[in-house]
């Protein structure tokens, strides 16, 4: 796979429709073209102690941040650009597909979303290096959580749970292994 976008969310408490942050790397024949962050004003818009201790962000962080619909207006935009494909904002999947370690949960944020908000889910393809993972190196690692395997990968993962750099490991591994 050659041509792909790594994604990674982080949410503000445990419901997935409250994504607080993302980060995408956007990789075109296995090279990185263009990568994103952005805060995101979670909806509910409340931290759990968990959350916070997870990924450091708290309210003060995102009160000001926009909302997600905003910050994807900009992220089918530059999907769009590299791609160069025409951009039908929140109907038309783009032509590659998202990739992200437990891709079920990235995708479930997202769909989450996408319903808060009464977007149209326009059915976007998702791979999991985590399921790619245990194909690929079985038992040879101790487990295949995304820093041992970003590690097994060759790649540093040293800002771990900022959703760009998970975003970036999770690019890093699938470039390699799938």
């Amino acid at each position: 796979m050659k041509d792909f976008v790594a994604i990674d969310f982080e949410t503000a408490n445990g419901q997935p429709c409250s994504v607080c942050s993302v980060g995408i790397v956007i990789v075109q024949h296995g090279l990185v073209a263009d990568s994103f962050y952005s805060l995101i004003r979670p909806e509910p818009n409340y931290y759990s102690y968990f959350c916070q201790r997870v990924h450091g962000l708290s309210r003060t962080d995102t009160d000001t941040a926009p909302l997600f619909p905003d910050v994807w207006t900009e992220v089918e935009r530059r999907i769009a650009r590299v791609f160069s494909f025409e951009l039908l904002p929140f109907c038309e999947p783009p032509a590659v597909p998202f990739v992200a370690h437990n891709a079920r949960f990235d995708q479930g944020c997202l769909k989450a979303a996408f319903r808060v908000y009464q977007l149209t889910w326009p059915d976007y393809v998702f791979r999991d290096t985590l399921q790619a993972s245990r194909r690929h190196f079985g038992k040879t690692l101790p487990n295949h959580q995304l820093q041992t395997v970003a590690a097994a990968c060759g790649f540093d993962l040293t800002r771990h749970h900022n959703a760009l750099a998970d975003a970036e490991a999770c690019a890093a591994i699938a470039i390699r292994i799938m």
